[in-house]
């Protein structure tokens, strides 16, 4: 690890309210807990993001802005240098947020009662974006076979032969399972939805977050078809955990999907520019790469101490994740009702982490932890954990 940044000194979160440390996420009593459920990091920004940040601020004047004429070509710089994608900056919209743009790709390329596929168990605001916009829920769980997920292509071809199921809302890579979907498997979900003409909306923000042997494919960048036939969903926010300081992006080289976009765009206002979102993608796709090499090291090393630890806990499995700073645990061996692991879990264990069960049905007696934080918080998070299993 690059010793220039330090991912070892305390933060203390509770001094801002933190929806990962805030007591509408653990609780009025939970101060003592072990917060790994909110999916952003533990580690203060890049310092070049902080110095521009403050550089900013002392500007003084807060004003409209225009989009920074540097932060489209940062952007596609950073996806040529990083993921050999080749993006022209004209096939990119801003967006508030992520989800954003999953409602609204779900609003202009679906009607009230399609379908929308989803691969569970999967990121819980999908089922909410669907739902939310009247559409509905389409299951095509991932296999678990031999502590490895894969997608369940035969499944998902006949879902797509469904002419009421317009979209699938694929996760790249896979939050909460880790998976960083090889190019042979998105290749192979590229060719079902095109026989199909089902539109793939494709969730990147994970991206940049893939551990050793492991390679990112954006699914754009599998070729022309793949390209006109998706909507690509990206931002900075979970690379460089800058999730509460910046805004997305929404990248479709078809060009009549892409005006339907700029039109409803407009018409809800969702167009204008954060100061300091601008300041911070930028000093992040310019400068912010050794920081988020450093990070990912961190963070495997922390994966290796999990891993380590885990192998004197039966009752415990990890399903060995290939990105993402987020791991998928299977606690089924302790034979617990969703509920009852919950209550287990916070009250025994002391661990505030995502219910599997809010990840689709397929997620019953797993739980999502985040493992973006200090060393010594973790290593103390498992020997309790330990404590609790042993104890039951």
């Amino acid at each position: 690890m690059n010793q220039e940044f330090d991912f070892d000194s305390p933060v203390d979160r509770r001094q801002v309210p933190s929806l990962k440390t805030h007591p509408r996420f653990l609780g009025e009593s939970g101060a003592h807990l072990f917060a790994a459920g909110v999916a952003d990091m533990d580690f203060k920004a890049a310092p070049p993001i902080l110095d521009a940040l403050n550089a900013r601020l002392n500007h003084g004047i807060f004003g409209y802005e225009a989009v920074p004429d540097a932060l489209l070509p940062a952007l596609c710089n950073w996806m040529k240098l990083r993921h050999d994608w080749h993006i022209n900056p004209g096939h990119i919209l801003r967006a508030p947020n992520a989800l954003n743009s999953l409602a609204l790709a779900a609003s202009l390329f679906s009607a009230a009662g399609d379908g929308i596929i989803v691969q569970p168990p999967v990121f819980f605001d999908f089922f909410d974006v669907i739902k939310e916009n009247k559409r509905t829920v389409v299951e095509n769980p991932l296999i678990l076979g031999n502590g490895r997920y894969e997608m369940d292509l035969d499944g998902l071809e006949t879902l797509a032969a469904s002419p009421r199921n317009k979209i699938l809302f694929l996760c790249n890579p896979h939050n909460p399972v880790g998976r960083v979907w090889t190019r042979a498997e998105l290749q192979a979900a590229s060719d079902i939805c095109l026989r199909h003409d089902v539109l793939v909306v494709s969730d990147e923000l994970h991206g940049d977050l893939v551990f050793s042997g492991h390679h990112f494919v954006p699914f754009a960048s599998l070729g022309a078809d793949a390209t006109q036939n998706s909507i690509t969903i990206t931002s900075p926010a979970k690379s460089f955990n800058i999730a509460g300081c910046c805004s997305a992006f929404t990248i479709i080289s078809d060009q009549a999907k892409r005006a339907r976009f700029q039109v409803e765009n407009s018409r809800l206002t969702v167009n204008k520019n954060n100061a300091f979102a601008n300041v911070a993608m930028l000093a992040a796709y310019q400068n912010g790469a050794p920081w988020l090499d450093a990070a990912i090291g961190y963070i495997e090393n922390n994966l290796a101490i999990v891993r380590d630890q885990l192998k004197t806990i039966d009752q415990v499995q990890m399903i060995e994740p290939e990105g993402t700073f987020l791991l998928w645990l299977d606690l089924r061996p302790l034979d617990l009702e969703p509920d009852a692991l919950h209550e287990f879990l916070r009250h025994k264990a002391r661990w505030a982490v995502s219910r599997g069960i809010s990840f689709g049905q397929k997620g019953a007696g797993f739980v999502r932890v985040n493992i973006a934080c200090r060393r010594a918080i973790l290593e103390a998070a498992l020997v309790d954990l330990r404590t609790a299993i042993a104890g039951n």
